[in-house]
């Protein structure tokens, strides 16, 4: 399931080519993706002018100008990709190549933009993304935004924040790490490389971060910028691009290379000195991977 960066790259990749643009034509090649498709898709969207594209957790927002906003969630393998004056430019190499079959094209923006026409295709093989309809002056209340905590970027999150949500919580940290409500978008990868990076074990308490006050210890500190940086070199990298999700110029993201526990079970750890080695647990059905010896 494409991360917060993953989505984020996805932003970035499509915005040179839909902000300003107008949609001639939404062509839907069938009625729904995991869930049905809006009542009146395309009528909706036609002729309307994109605004902005913008991202709230993992879920991707395309905003129009009758004050609507299209919302798009990639699933496990969805992907977007842009075609321009009949081109179809793919550049990179693959370590796992999208979808190239043209039955997962699902979804097409047939789009007029300052530099002619140009397609941007959803394509899903497993058609577990979605799409939705919504005013955007309703997201807030939008039932998969409603009760969503801050973004794991900017000040939002702190460790001050972390606190009040950790106090008397005797659940896992890795487990509450990964709740929507507490940190939105912070998914099972990253979780894993942040508590790395801060030296903390993910089945420990999320309880014992936080003082008898109610104050962050020093370790919530350590774990906050952790969370921070993790997510900022994912972006920076172009995210992690794991097994379907590609970039939308074709490219893979290199951020995975960089991994320094997820997905290397058995391999020596990377902290200086600590001797130990990268091992898998299953948490609540997901995979953990982290070092016992550094790891606390």
């Amino acid at each position: 399931m494409p991360e917060l960066p993953e989505v984020e790259t996805v932003r970035r990749g499509l915005s040179p080519t839909m902000e300003g643009a107008v949609i001639r034509r939404l062509e839907l090649r069938r009625p729904d993706l995991r869930f049905p498709l809006p009542r009146d898709f395309a009528a909706r969207t036609a002729g309307r002018r994109i605004l902005a594209l913008s991202r709230r957790a993992k879920y991707l927002l395309i905003d129009l100008d009758d004050g609507a906003t299209v919302i798009a969630h990639l699933g496990m393998s969805g992907s977007f990709r842009i075609e321009a004056s009949g081109q179809r430019d793919v550049p990179g190499d693959f370590h796992h190549p999208r979808s190239k079959d043209e039955k997962h094209d699902h979804v097409i923006f047939h789009l007029e933009g300052a530099d002619g026409g140009s397609r941007v295709i959803y394509n899903d093989p497993r058609r577990f993304g979605f799409m939705d309809l919504t005013m955007r002056n309703e997201l807030e209340t939008y039932p998969a935004f409603r009760d969503l905590g801050p973004e794991p970027v900017g000040n939002a999150l702190s460790a001050d924040y972390l606190a009040t949500r950790f106090v008397g919580k005797q659940q896992p940290l890795k487990s509450a790490l990964l709740d929507q409500r507490i940190i939105a978008g912070l998914g099972n990868i990253y979780v894993c490389e942040a508590l790395w990076r801060a030296h903390l074990s993910p089945e420990r308490a999320a309880a014992t971060l936080v003082t008898p006050t109610g104050r962050p210890k020093q370790q919530l500190l350590a774990l906050t910028e952790a969370i921070r940086a993790v997510i900022a070199d994912a972006i920076a990298a172009g995210g992690s691009s794991l097994r379907d999700h590609i970039q939308t110029d074709g490219s893979l993201g290199y951020f995975q290379h960089s991994f320094n526990v997820y997905d290397r079970e058995g391999a020596a750890c990377r902290t200086p000195g600590c001797g130990g080695a990268v091992e898998r647990i299953t948490q609540s059905g997901r995979s953990s991977f982290y070092c016992r010896i550094c790891q606390k």
